[in-house]
């Protein structure tokens, strides 16, 4: 009788063979994943099913059980060296490194220690050769005036600004947690008015929690937008679940669309959270399918090739 893994295994095979986007040799779209979606895989691993699927960027936010980038055993300041030449070797660069940083929280010495992981994000993407640091807002604080919370988090991202300054590195706020209208991105992005701070679009929650089209949010937030995260999902219950690209109720072709319109220059990133929610299709599965799906839309939007 076939195991489960076997099952998996055999059914990620046909996919892939279905969904890898036909570029021919070298020739690679704007498409990424984040290692959210891939909480099992080794660094090998990694490197191997982005090369093999035509990626041309991988997003890490951690690596099998650890979130914290900078105590990743295979990014140690001494493999550095080895990491590149990897990368390399795959036709692959970094395209963002995920913190866990939040700027909201008002005690002083709590809000250091987010800072400090802010800042050793961005020494090691400064080392990777990564662009963007991904930080959150992330939450209004009870009882704190708006005004002043909003104060607070673009002070928080205006430090982190000036420390990436003069090392090739941006700090974006992803659009998350009580900020998913462009409004509130849009107000804390002027006061921290620092050109080493920028937004991570997730645009599938401007769209489920901000209620926005995407159309509207690239109107009102694109000349920051730096980066992406995109994915597909349908009601469930008082929530949602999460589905394959396309398959859902995301306007994720509109979303692409929306960001070639205005000549956004980025990856197209895919934040499949199977680390949070293990019950979703396997990554096989999903980066594949993503892959072909979204070298569609990219086609129809006549996005040139790299």
């Amino acid at each position: 009788m076939i195991t489960r893994r076997e099952f998996l295994q055999a059914s990620a095979a046909i996919v892939a063979a279905r969904y890898t986007p036909m570029l021919g040799r070298g020739v690679r779209l704007p498409l990424g994943f984040s290692t959210l979606g891939c909480p099992q895989w080794t660094w090998p691993q990694i490197l191997d099913f982005a090369a093999a699927h035509a990626f041309a960027a991988v997003e890490l936010r951690g690596i099998q059980t650890n979130m914290d980038l900078t105590k990743v055993p295979e990014l140690a300041p001494e493999h550095i060296g080895d990491v590149r030449r990897q990368l390399a070797a795959h036709g692959l660069s970094v395209s963002c490194l995920g913190a866990s940083a939040q700027m909201h929280d008002m005690d002083p010495v709590k809000h250091a220690a987010q800072l400090d992981e802010g800042r050793r994000f961005i020494d090691l993407a400064q080392a990777l050769g990564a662009p963007y640091v991904r930080v959150f807002g992330n939450n209004y604080v009870e009882g704190v005036p708006r005004a002043e919370m909003l104060e607070h988090i673009a002070s928080g991202l205006r430090t982190l600004g000036d420390y990436a300054r003069g090392k090739n590195v941006t700090v974006a706020i992803e659009s998350h947690g009580d900020f998913t209208d462009s409004p509130s991105l849009l107000e804390l992005l002027q006061k921290a008015d620092s050109p080493n701070v920028a937004l991570v679009w997730d645009a599938h929650h401007t769209f489920v929690s901000g209620k926005e089209e995407p159309e509207d949010t690239v109107r009102q937030l694109g000349k920051y937008i730096r980066h992406t995260h995109l994915k597909d999902s349908v009601p469930a219950g008082s929530d949602r679940r999460y589905v394959l690209t396309g398959t859902g109720q995301v306007p994720v072709k509109r979303q692409i669309e929306a960001l070639v319109k205005i000549g956004y220059r980025g990856f197209y990133s895919f934040e499949w959270e199977k680390r949070w929610h293990p019950e979703i299709e396997e990554p096989e599965v999903a980066f594949a399918q993503y892959a072909d799906v979204a070298a569609g839309y990219l086609r129809d939007a006549s996005v040139i090739i790299r």
